[in-house]
């Protein structure tokens, strides 16, 4: 059993993503999918298809859903899914560093591919240029 991978976003936000990762990556060793968040779709439709792409990702081990941004439509539909029956965690602030170091765990269990998760979303923010100094880093 492996955890599924949930990503929910504006548009094609976790889409694009998603797939970037798994092209730099060869290929997606998860169970994963990507929610378009339209700006004009009722949330609530929006909760019904992730519940749905939930049932479909989890084979027992749960499902990691990260999202684009924390307190933003997609973020408060992975928020609404708390009562779903499958195991879950969210993590907001969704980037392609995050995806790559969560794809390339896919063995972990769930509490450890958060911990994948957010690791690599903090430590693939870097500064490269150092402004003050005019020198790259």
């Amino acid at each position: 059993m492996r955890t599924g991978l949930l990503v929910i976003g504006h548009e094609q936000v976790g889409q694009v993503l998603l797939e970037a990762a798994s092209r730099l990556l060869g290929m997606c060793p998860l169970q994963a999918a990507a929610l378009a968040v339209p700006f004009d779709v009722a949330p609530e439709i929006m909760i019904s298809r992730a519940r749905g792409l939930l049932a479909r990702l989890d084979d027992g081990a749960g499902v990691l859903v990260v999202t684009d941004l924390y307190g933003a439509t997609p973020c408060n539909i992975a928020l609404a899914l708390a009562d779903a029956p499958q195991r879950l965690a969210v993590v907001a602030g969704v980037n392609l560093p995050m995806l790559i170091r969560v794809l390339n765990y896919p063995d972990l269990g769930l509490e450890q591919l958060v911990h994948k998760a957010l690791s690599g979303g903090a430590d693939g923010v870097l500064l490269c240029q150092d402004v003050t100094e005019g020198r790259a880093c």
